[in-house]
C-alpha cells in the first residue's frame, strides 16, 4: 500500500508559515521594528518603496548579531527569547516564535547586515526565497539593516491580492504608530519613497502623541492614572468633543506591546456614557502594566490580542479611573455651586468654626440720582418723591390714548422686519407643500422620506440614501470626464488638522481635484483651500473634509475595486442630506428625477434599499 502522508519541503512549509506571519507589507514592517525594540536599539529608521511592495528596510544600532546568529536567525523557530515552555508565561520582549524572519526570507529577496560591538567587521547575508545566495564580511555599524525587496516575488497569486500603494502605505503607518507610541524612549524615523513623513526624536508619552496627531491634539489630552497592587494604568484620554465617527485614535498597550480588545473598549466608552453620541468613539492612548505571569499573549498570530487572567477587574478598575479623570478636570457634568472656601475645612482642622458670609446692603442706593436719597420708610409711598426723582415724568405718558391700541403695525417699519418675513416665507413653504400634497404630488414624510403617488399605490424614498447614489454617480463621471465646477474663495481657507490627516490629503489632492477641490499642503498640520465644488458652502467645507477623511479612513478596510471607487462613496456620504433635513417641494422634485435618471435607482453605493412601495391593495386592507 503506497504511503499518503509525507513530509513537506522546508521551503514550502515556509511559504505556507508566511501566510499567517506576512499578510501585506505592513506585516513585515510590524515584525523587523519590534526585533529592532528587542536588540535594545535607540534610534530606528524605516524606509519605504511603493507602498512596501518594492522595498522595505529597517535600520537599528541595537546590538547587532554575530556571524553563526546571523545564518541561524533565518532557520524557523530560532529564537532568543525563550528556551523553555515556562518562559512562553514570563516575556517582556515582542517576538518569541522565530518564525517571522524565516518566512519572510521565504517570499522575498532579502539584504541582511549586521554588526555587534565586539567584532571588527560586520556580516552581510543575501537571501532569495528562502536560499542563501552570498554572504560576506563588510564595514559596518553597530547594529542590524534589514532589507526586504519585491515582497511576494515567488508567489504571484498572493502579490495580486495586493491593495495600492496609498491604502498599503497607511497600513504601515499605522503599525509605525502603534510602536512609536508604545516606545517614546526610542527614536523613530519613517521615509516614504525617500520622502521624511516622521521624524520622532526621544522624548515623553505626551509629547510622542503630539509629535505624531499634531499640536492640535495637545489641548485636548486628559492624563489619567491609577495605581493598585494588581496593575497599573496610565496614559491620555481626548475630550468628549474630541471623539470622532472613525477609531483613529484609540490606543491600548499591555506591558508595551500595542493590543486590541473589545472588553477594554467598552470600558472606555461606558465611562463616556452620556459624553457623546451614539456611533461616536472616544479617543485614547491607554498604557496597562501588569505581572507577565497574569496574561497570556501566545493567542493569536498577530499577537495582538491578549488574554488577562482576571479581566473583570481590570474592565472595572480601567473604567473607574477614566471617570475619575473626567470628574477631576471638570469635564463631566457636575452640580458646582459657589461656595465659600471658608466652608472646606482640612481633614487636619476639622473643629475649626465656619466664618459665616457677611452681607452688605446699601440702604440708601438710589439709581435716579447722583446723590443719594434718603427715604425713612425705604419705600416710595409718596407720589411727590416720585417727581423729584425722575424730572420730567409726565412726558413718560404723553400721546397714549386708546386709539394708539388699534394702530396697525407694518412690519416693514419694525426691527424684527426680517423675521415677520423669514416667518412668511416658512408658511409660505409649507402651504405649497400641503397644496402639492392634495393633488397627489411628492411630500416629505418624518423629515427622512420622500412620498409620491403612482398608478398602483404609493412610493417612499430614502431622501438620505437616494442623494448618496446620486452624488455618488455624479462623482464618478467628474472622475472620468473632469468637467465638475469649482467657485474660488475671496480669500484662502486655512484648516488646520492632525499629521495623520494632512498626509492622508496630500495624497487625496491629485484625486479631489477633479471634483472641484483646490487645495495644498501648508505644513505638516495645516492645509490651504482656495476652491471649493459648487455643492458646497465656503463655511461647511472644514466640516465636509473632516467627515469625508473619518468615511474613507473607515473604508479603506473594505473590499473595494479601486480608490476612485472609495473617494466617490466616502465624498457622497459626506455630502449627501441627512435624515432630518427639511426638503421644500422643488427640492423633493429634483431628488426624484435625478434619482430615475441614475444607473442604479434600487439600492445606494453602500447597498441599502432606496426605495419602497406600498400597493394599493396593501392599503384596502388597512380599511376592511
Amino acid at each position: 500500500m503506497t504511503q499518503k502522508i509525507k513530509r513537506l519541503e522546508a521551503h514550502v512549509a515556509n511559504q505556507i508559515a508566511a501566510g499567517e506571519v506576512v499578510q501585506r507589507p505592513a506585516s513585515l514592517v510590524k515584525e523587523l521594528l519590534e526585533n529592532a525594540v528587542d536588540a535594545g536599539a535607540s534610534e530606528i529608521s524605516l524606509h519605504i518603496k511603493e507602498g512596501g511592495k518594492l522595498q522595505v528596510q529597517v535600520i537599528d544600532n541595537g546590538h547587532g548579531m554575530s556571524l553563526q546568529d546571523a545564518l541561524l536567525c533565518f532557520e524557523r523557530h530560532a529564537t532568543s527569547k525563550l528556551t523553555l515552555a515556562e518562559d512562553l508565561f514570563n516575556l517582556s520582549t515582542k517576538g518569541f516564535r522565530g518564525e517571522a524572519l524565516a518566512s519572510i526570507a521565504a517570499i522575498s529577496q532579502v539584504v541582511l547586515k549586521t554588526k555587534t560591538s565586539e567584532d571588527e567587521l560586520g556580516t552581510e547575508i543575501k537571501i532569495s526565497a528562502g536560499n542563501f545566495q552570498e554572504t560576506n564580511q563588510l564595514v559596518a555599524p553597530k547594529g542590524t539593516s534589514f532589507t526586504v525587496n519585491n515582497l511576494f516575488f515567488n508567489i504571484p497569486a498572493r502579490r495580486n491580492f495586493l491593495k495600492s500603494k496609498q491604502i498599503e502605505q497607511r497600513h504601515i503607518t499605522d503599525e509605525f504608530h502603534r510602536l512609536a507610541l508604545a516606545h517614546p524612549e526610542i527614536g523613530f524615523s519613517f521615509f516614504a519613497d525617500g520622502d521624511p513623513l516622521f521624524v520622532l526624536p526621544i522624548v515623553n508619552f505626551n509629547q510622542r502623541i503630539v509629535q505624531i496627531f499634531g499640536k492640535k491634539t495637545q489641548d485636548k489630552l486628559v492624563p489619567v492614572s491609577e495605581e493598585t497592587p494588581q496593575l497599573k494604568i496610565s496614559g491620555y484620554i481626548l475630550r468628549p468633543e474630541a471623539a470622532k465617527k472613525s477609531r483613529g485614535t484609540q490606543f491600548f498597550f499591555v506591558n508595551k506591546r500595542f493590543i486590541k480588545s473589545s472588553s477594554l473598549h467598552f470600558a472606555v466608552v461606558n465611562a463616556f456614557d452620556g459624553l457623546i453620541a451614539n456611533g461616536i468613539h472616544p479617543g485614547y492612548f491607554i498604557k496597562i502594566s501588569v505581572p507577565t505571569a497574569s496574561i497570556d499573549i501566545n493567542i493569536h498570530p498577530t499577537k495582538t490580542e491578549i488574554k488577562f487572567e482576571d479581566e473583570h477587574t481590570l474592565f472595572a478598575i480601567l473604567r473607574a479611573s477614566i471617570k475619575h479623570a473626567l470628574g477631576q478636570f471638570n469635564i463631566a457634568p457636575v452640580l458646582d455651586f459657589d461656595r465659600d472656601p471658608n466652608l472646606d475645612h482640612p481633614y487636619h482642622d476639622t473643629k475649626k468654626q465656619a466664618v459665616y458670609p457677611q452681607i452688605s446692603v446699601d440702604a440708601f442706593f438710589n439709581p435716579f440720582e447722583n446723590e443719594p436719597l434718603t427715604i425713612k420708610d425705604g419705600s416710595f409711598k409718596n407720589a411727590a418723591v416720585f417727581k423729584r426723582i425722575t424730572p420730567g415724568w409726565e412726558s413718560l405718558y404723553s400721546g397714549l390714548h386708546e386709539s394708539a391700541y388699534e394702530t396697525t403695525l407694518d412690519p416693514a417699519e419694525e426691527p424684527n422686519a426680517v423675521f415677520y418675513e423669514q416667518q412668511g416665507t416658512q408658511e409660505a413653504l409649507f402651504a405649497s407643500d400641503v397644496s402639492d400634497t392634495a393633488t397627489g404630488s411628492c411630500f416629505q414624510l418624518a423629515k427622512k422620506y420622500i412620498v409620491t403617488p403612482t398608478k398602483s399605490g404609493l412610493l417612499l424614498i430614502h431622501q438620505s440614501r437616494a442623494h448618496q447614489r446620486i452624488l455618488y454617480e455624479e462623482f464618478l463621471i467628474n472622475f472620468t470626464h473632469k468637467k465638475a465646477g469649482s467657485q474660488q474663495l475671496l480669500f484662502p481657507k486655512i484648516i488646520h488638522f492632525t499629521k495623520p490627516e494632512v498626509l492622508l490629503l496630500e495624497e487625496l489632492i491629485p484625486s479631489l481635484e477633479p471634483l472641484g477641490f483646490n487645495m495644498s499642503v501648508i505644513d505638516k498640520e495645516s492645509v490651504s483651500i482656495t476652491g471649493i465644488p459648487i455643492t458646497i458652502i465656503a463655511d461647511h467645507i472644514e466640516t465636509v473634509l473632516i467627515d469625508f477623511i473619518n468615511s474613507y479612513q473607515n473604508d479603506l478596510l473594505g473590499d473595494h475595486f479601486s480608490q476612485t471607487d472609495i473617494l466617490a462613496k466616502a465624498l457622497a456620504k459626506t455630502m449627501a442630506i441627512k435624515t432630518g433635513d427639511y426638503l421644500s417641494y422643488a427640492a423633493q422634485q429634483n431628488i426624484i428625477n435625478l434619482l430615475f435618471a441614475c444607473k442604479e435607482t434600487l439600492v445606494s453605493p453602500f447597498r441599502k434599499t432606496i426605495i419602497n412601495t406600498i400597493q394599493q391593495k396593501d392599503l384596502d386592507l388597512k380599511f376592511l
